[in-house]
């Protein structure tokens, strides 16, 4: 049954060595009783160099179950070590798995949130793509990056044409106001020369 259960090669060397060392100290016993003599006689020569011999036989036996044993040992310890050797590289890899799931899950979250980015070029009153295009039949192969490009720079350009016209009219303004307050002015001067030429 036991040779059933143990698979591995050494411990059923192990298992065989137990079994003659249990066989020999039984067949000692069975031979030291089967010629047993009372304490007042002493045994026969013979029989004493017989157990002498079984004994030897057994002491024999039990020096290779106890080599068997320090060689099972030193198999466990060494089992044990490349386990935990073993197990301490899985644990460093799946560490490793652990802190790339986060930095995955970090990522996804930076990219949903860049996604959903409200953009402010994306708010700008740009002229519509078919207006542009057709101002600019130019950019009509452009991808929708590089046309997005190109309506923002027409938008800037467009722009700073009015801010120039602007900054034109406000000097125009502020030249009228000027020439305005002059007259007005004059007009007031010349009240005042009218009424000291009536007085």
């Amino acid at each position: 049954m036991t040779s059933t259960i143990v698979t591995d090669s050494f411990l059923q060397k192990v298992l065989e060595a137990s079994t003659q060392t249990k066989e020999q100290c039984t067949q000692l016993i069975d031979f030291a009783e089967a010629n047993a003599v009372s304490a007042s006689h002493t045994t026969p020569h013979d029989i004493q160099l017989e157990i002498s011999k079984r004994q030897k036989l057994l002491y024999s036996y039990l020096a290779q179950l106890r080599g068997l044993n320090r060689n099972a040992i030193l198999q466990v310890r060494g089992t044990k070590q490349s386990t935990a050797e073993a197990r301490q590289e899985i644990d460093r890899l799946h560490l490793q798995l652990q802190n790339l799931y986060y930095e995955e899950r970090h990522l996804r979250g930076e990219i949903v949130a860049c996604e959903s980015y409200d953009h402010k070029f994306q708010q700008l009153p740009l002229i519509s793509i078919d207006d542009f295009l057709d101002l600019q039949p130019e950019h009509a192969a452009d991808d929708e990056k590089s046309l997005m490009f190109a309506r923002i720079n027409h938008e800037l350009s467009e722009r700073e044409a009015l801010e120039q016209a602007r900054q034109g009219l406000l000097k125009k303004k502020q030249s009228l106001i000027a020439e305005n307050k002059k007259r007005k002015d004059d007009l007031a001067n010349l009240d005042k020369d009218l009424e000291t030429f009536i007085d």
